[in-house]
């Protein structure tokens, strides 16, 4: 059983998923989620390979049903999915859990300590626990979790659809202008950015395609009133659309490849930011907010790289995002250091296979 509670954690476990698979033939994987978003992106990303549940409420008996119901060997939650009746539960079941990808910023540990008498318990009955980095592992280990080992962020390892980066080069070059992707994007995002752009007078004074991404699908048709057009009705923008909106699920990398510059959203609201490694990965120069705590060892990574620059508000995110822009060579040579922090910081998923395979147990399943 692996526990993605919604679509940044199931694509997350997609190498993990296929590791497992591939190491147990005989063995039938269960994923759930708790989000409408993650179920679609359950199916769209695995398919028939895997059966798919939401997890139950954490009530004693609901978690207690579900486990009868479904009998798993192994719980594998990803990154802090940390709920007390489910892991006391599975402890009293006897089915060992694996706290996977584990990040823990120090807002969440603050948060889980004042109610270390609830939370304390459930860290400590964890059977492993796969860290990010050393900072998150040392914050799990203070709340309480017990075996702890750093093993580096599946997300790093996940392989962007190629068909998808493909159609997005392409698509960039029918549009053939400078497109600046907001990607990503919360509530409120989109006015403050595209407020800051309207000031800066980067629409008024170039051909420059502003793309917005929203997070959340049921957010599509509000942020449609500031564009000019949107994928689903019109697949290439004419030459006097200013802002386009990028309504379609499961087509970042789509995305990624087709902009020239990425603003990453949640970042510029106290929401700790979004993915950027997938970003990275598909070779766009990333420009983020002040708020990445979710993302906060990525975000440090492509920092010293020199794949991304960080800054303290939408306004100066906007300016260096107009400011790379107008200079090739640099986005150049970020998009070139952001593949290849990719490449060197592959290989968590083989770490975490073996912690999940040990907790089996390696003489039973014949490994």
């Amino acid at each position: 059983m692996i526990h993605a509670v919604s679509v940044g954690e199931v694509r997350a476990a997609a190498p993990l998923v296929a590791a497992l698979q591939a190491a147990l033939p005989d063995h039938a994987v269960l994923m759930t989620c708790t989000t409408a978003a993650g179920r679609a992106t359950i199916k769209q990303v695995y398919g028939e390979s895997l059966e798919c549940a939401y997890l139950p409420y954490d009530y004693p008996e609901a978690v207690q049903a579900f486990l009868e119901h479904f009998r798993p060997r192994l719980g594998v939650l990803m990154e802090t999915e940390v709920w007390p009746n489910l892991i006391g539960a599975c402890a009293t079941n006897a089915v060992p859990l694996v706290l996977a990808n584990a990040r823990m910023s120090e807002k969440s540990a603050r948060g889980y300590a004042r109610w270390s008498a609830l939370f304390a318990p459930a860290f400590g009955a964890l059977g492993a626990v796969c860290a990010q980095s050393e900072e998150d592992a040392g914050r799990l280990r203070a709340l309480g979790a017990g075996p702890v080992q750093v093993t580096g962020n599946l997300k790093f390892d996940v392989a962007l659809d190629a068909a998808l980066l493909e159609l997005g080069r392409h698509w960039r070059s029918r549009v053939a202008r400078p497109v600046l992707l907001l990607a990503s994007t919360r509530e409120g995002e989109e006015d403050l950015l595209l407020r800051e752009i309207d000031q800066s007078g980067a629409l008024k004074d170039s051909n420059t395609l502003v793309l917005i991404v929203p997070r959340h699908p049921q957010r599509f048709d509000e942020v449609a009133v500031r564009a000019d057009a949107r994928r689903t009705g019109q697949e290439y923008p004419d030459e006097k659309a200013r802002i386009y909106l990028g309504d379609t699920m499961g087509e970042m990398a789509f995305y990624y490849a087709a902009c020239d510059v990425a603003v990453i959203g949640g970042s510029f609201v106290p929401l700790g930011g979004q993915n950027l490694i997938e970003a990275l990965a598909a070779g766009a120069p990333v420009v983020a907010g002040p708020s990445m705590f979710n993302f906060a060892e990525a975000t440090r990574l492509a920092l010293e790289a020199g794949a991304a620059i960080q800054a303290a508000d939408a306004r100066g995110a906007i300016a260096a995002a107009i400011s790379l822009l107008g200079d090739a060579e640099k986005r150049s040579r970020m998009s070139r250091a952001g593949m290849d922090l990719c490449t060197r910081h592959r290989g968590a998923t083989q770490h975490h296979l073996r912690v999940c395979l040990d907790l089996l147990g390696t003489e039973e399943i014949g490994t």
